[in-house]
């Protein structure tokens, strides 16, 4: 099973949680200038003890541009490393959600995703497979700047902890532009579906840390725990706060989603997202009782462009052929029994 067909604590408002640690190896520049034989050599290096700890090698050089997409799709890796033309590489244990990026904009970049809320697994886990990596490799460090990353604003812990939340009633509502402001006073930020730069797709958002520097993981963890509590009650208060009128009105939008999503023909990814969001609320309110969110995370990957493309016996040859598998797709996941 994949962290994206289970849930887990808070699921009706957490989708997910990430801990991603940045490392540079002593004694090669940062990614950005290596060479092609000191990117193969640490690739080669790395993939050692990951291989033989039960993780898959990746080789993305060997990839088509749909293969790597899916692995964004599936958010195991960042767009920028699907794109790279450079040698990289990607050690994957699937079943535990660990994921190590080599030679993206660092040396490595270990990340850990586990379903639903679970700020202290996924650090536990990552920091596992770091410890394991720093047996045999000397990390860039100093005592006074912490881990040393390509980019300045990863100074310090080098870490990015990262929880996905699904906030309708608050979007709805006009209160994100609010809540990213009081976010952004306490060192954190509020990004898309897909990280920095994507847009809040679903109603769903990554609220993560900003500050690395003169701070500790566990604080850092800390802090975006306490943050992530407040949101989760601000949403029901905000669920709660729905009657009357405005409660028919969003019973009617949610139910007509959940037809579609079981009888439309042809479906765009977009017009997908936007339809799950709703579905996804009417199962958090209680109005959709034989769709779980189990299915709707398989879909959220399954029937992502990339993803769908791959899973298909012949290739679709056009965009209204994809849009028709998807809706095939779709109605085989909803239809299926638990």
């Amino acid at each position: 099973m994949a962290w994206y067909n289970t849930t887990a604590n808070a699921s009706d408002t957490v989708i997910s949680t990430r801990v991603r640690l940045a490392r540079n190896i002593n004694g090669y520049p940062f990614a950005s200038r290596l060479e092609t034989s000191g990117a193969n050599e640490i690739i080669e290096k790395v993939s050692a003890p990951l291989e033989a700890a039960g993780f898959r090698k990746i080789n993305f050089s060997d990839l088509s541009p749909v293969m790597a997409t899916s692995y964004v799709e599936r958010h195991y890796v960042s767009p920028e490393f699907a794109k790279l033309e450079s040698p990289h590489a990607l050690l994957l244990q699937e079943q535990t959600g660990l994921a190590v990026m080599v030679c993206e904009e660092d040396h490595l970049r270990i990340q850990c995703v586990q379903a639903g809320l679970a700020l202290d697994e996924a650090y536990k886990n990552a920091s596992r497979v770091e410890k394991r990596l720093d047996e045999d490799f000397d990390f860039a460090y100093t005592e006074e700047l912490g881990y040393l990353t390509h980019c300045p604003t990863n100074l310090g812990t080098g870490m990015r902890a990262s929880v996905m939340m699904f906030l309708p009633a608050l979007t709805r509502g006009g209160y994100m532009d609010s809540l990213a402001n009081q976010l952004s006073k306490i060192g954190l930020t509020v990004r898309g579906l897909f990280g920095e730069g994507s847009g809040s797709a679903g109603c769903m958002y990554q609220i993560s840390n900003q500050v690395t520097l003169g701070i500790t993981e566990q604080e850092t963890l800390a802090k975006l725990r306490d943050a992530i509590t407040q949101i989760i009650e601000s949403e029901k208060r905000a669920r709660d706060a729905i009657s009357g009128d405005a409660m028919e009105r969003m019973t009617d939008r949610i139910l007509r989603a959940e037809g579609t999503l079981r009888y439309a023909h042809m479906m765009s990814s977009s017009e997908f997202i936007k339809l799950f969001a709703d579905v996804r609320f009417g199962i958090a309110l209680g109005l959709i009782q034989d769709v779980t969110y189990e299915q709707l995370g398989t879909l959220l990957v399954e029937v992502m462009p990339a993803t769908l493309t791959l899973s298909a016996e012949t290739t679709p040859k056009s965009e209204i052929a994809r849009d028709k598998l998807r809706a095939q797709r779709i109605k085989s996941v909803l239809n299926a029994k638990a």
